[in-house]
């Protein structure tokens, strides 16, 4: 009698351009799947909790939602942390703070953590296939150890199918997530200190409640949401860069540097409350 375990597939969704048009067209073309796996953080933009809603509806296929075993707030503000120095000011910090190039530890926890215990517990039955939502052109991605296994497949780069090609393939059958990639070049955890300015900007002039939050927590953590800018200072910046731009003067250079530092410095950032 044979102890091969019967085979599972598992598409992982993160709900973005690439998995969704990925896990559609996987259905499209009869290819197994048997799980649709989504690891909740919590900082979805609320448009993708509707998207993931509507795709359900779309597929007949129930998303499967894991979470960490504590929520990102706690993690950021909580949780006990061995240092590896023992000052009394490092014995104070509490929880992660924001991540960093270095220190990408929300990702870990949030997501990397909550999908391995999953399928951990998955293994004891089952071989596992996973596909991932790697596009065409994210060819960099698959250098990556984690998508090097055996068991992971890359839909999308055998189809050829680039980013572009993904965001047209979804709107082609309605889904639009609100029209968040159309303000956004990236819909993940809209928190993230590693986005870009210009993302940034577009957070701050579209969604003022989550940017109040983003506040928020910034001013109950140890360490600055960014290495140059305060959530609260780069509010000041871009409130600076529209007052020159309706003025007519460019907000780059010398002198504009000169007017935000002089701005800055006038500015008294307190500690905000929701």
């Amino acid at each position: 009698m044979s102890n091969t375990k019967p085979q599972l597939y598992v598409v992982s969704l993160s709900g973005g351009k690439d998995s969704t048009a990925m896990f559609l067209r996987m259905l499209e073309e009869g290819m197994p799947v048997d799980i649709v796996l989504f690891c909740d953080t919590g900082l979805e933009f609320p448009a993708m909790y509707d998207h993931l809603n509507a795709l359900e509806q779309y597929t007949g296929k129930e998303i499967t939602r894991i979470h960490a075993e504590h929520t990102f707030e706690y993690y950021f503000m909580e949780h006990d942390i061995k240092r590896k120095t023992s000052s009394d000011i490092t014995q104070n910090q509490k929880g992660y703070s924001w991540a960093g190039p270095k220190s990408r530890w929300c990702t870990n926890r949030l997501k990397n953590q909550p999908r391995k215990r999953y399928l951990r517990s998955l293994r004891e039955h089952y071989h596992i296939i996973e596909y991932v939502g790697i596009a065409a052109d994210e060819g960099y991605r698959l250098n990556r150890k984690n998508n090097q296994r055996d068991n992971c497949l890359h839909p999308l780069v055998d189809w050829g199918m680039t980013e572009a090609d993904c965001l047209q393939y979804c709107y082609e059958r309605g889904f639009h997530w609100d029209g968040l990639y159309e303000i956004f070049s990236s819909v993940s955890c809209w928190c993230c200190p590693l986005q870009s300015l210009e993302e940034l900007r577009k957070l701050y002039r579209h969604f003022p409640d989550l940017w109040d939050k983003l506040k928020y927590w910034d001013s109950k953590t140890w360490r600055k949401f960014r290495a140059d800018y305060s959530v609260r200072e780069l509010e000041i910046r871009f409130d600076l860069e529209k007052e020159w731009r309706k003025a007519g003067q460019s907000p780059k250079g010398k002198a504009f540097f000169t007017a935000l530092k002089h701005q800055l410095e006038k500015e008294n950032c307190t500690e905000v409350s929701l």
